[in-house]
């Protein structure tokens, strides 16, 4: 078995099968294109790294309506387990995505913000407070909101959201969740 960094708890139990996430990969930004993308890029390969599926790939513009449109189809397509999001997260005008995706929310995973606050200040100190990273779920289908740049999204992707998409990840991960996400 292998073990996580220390500090973050939990172990990766090698002996148990790993399950391929189908995961879809929005970057939101009204200054990059699919060339200038970096931080969409950089999570791509992080995600097909790690052995999922990258299901979906979209770039929108700031704009509530954009962004929800592009989240509510992949929501609704059956085919993404895992939206994750770049960019859009900050305190200017034009970040709207916590204002475009909370609303959608059938519940908040209010640890997420947290933790990646606290992974996000070890590599950018006090500056992490200008993110509103966050994240839920939205018919069955988690969604989690990081900041746009590069260092924001190794640190969501390799310090959090990887451990908990990683189906070997113990005492527990969200992939464990997926067949009860939509229970009545």
């Amino acid at each position: 078995m292998s073990t996580l960094p220390p500090g973050f708890g939990g172990r990766i139990d090698e002996t148990l099968p790993h399950i391929a996430v189908r995961v879809a990969v929005l970057t939101v930004s009204d200054t990059r294109d699919e060339e200038s993308d970096t931080s969409g890029d950089l999570l791509a390969s992080r995600v097909s790294e790690a052995g999922h599926v990258l299901a979906g790939r979209a770039m929108v513009r700031d704009d509530r309506t954009a962004i929800r449109a592009q989240v509510l189809a992949w929501v609704g397509s059956g085919q993404i387990d895992a939206i994750i999001t770049t960019g859009g997260t900050g305190l200017t005008g034009r970040d709207v995505t916590p204002e475009a995706v909370e609303p959608l929310f059938d519940k908040r995973i209010e640890g997420f913000s947290v933790v990646f606050h606290m992974v996000s200040t070890q590599t950018v100190g006090l500056s992490t407070l200008q993110s509103r990273a966050l994240a839920g779920i939205i018919g069955g289908v988690f969604v989690f909101c990081l900041p746009g740049s590069n260092g924001a999204v190794k640190d969501g992707w390799d310090k959090v959201i990887s451990a908990q998409l990683n189906s070997r990840h113990k005492p527990c991960n969200l992939v464990e969740l997926m067949p009860r996400l939509n229970e009545v």
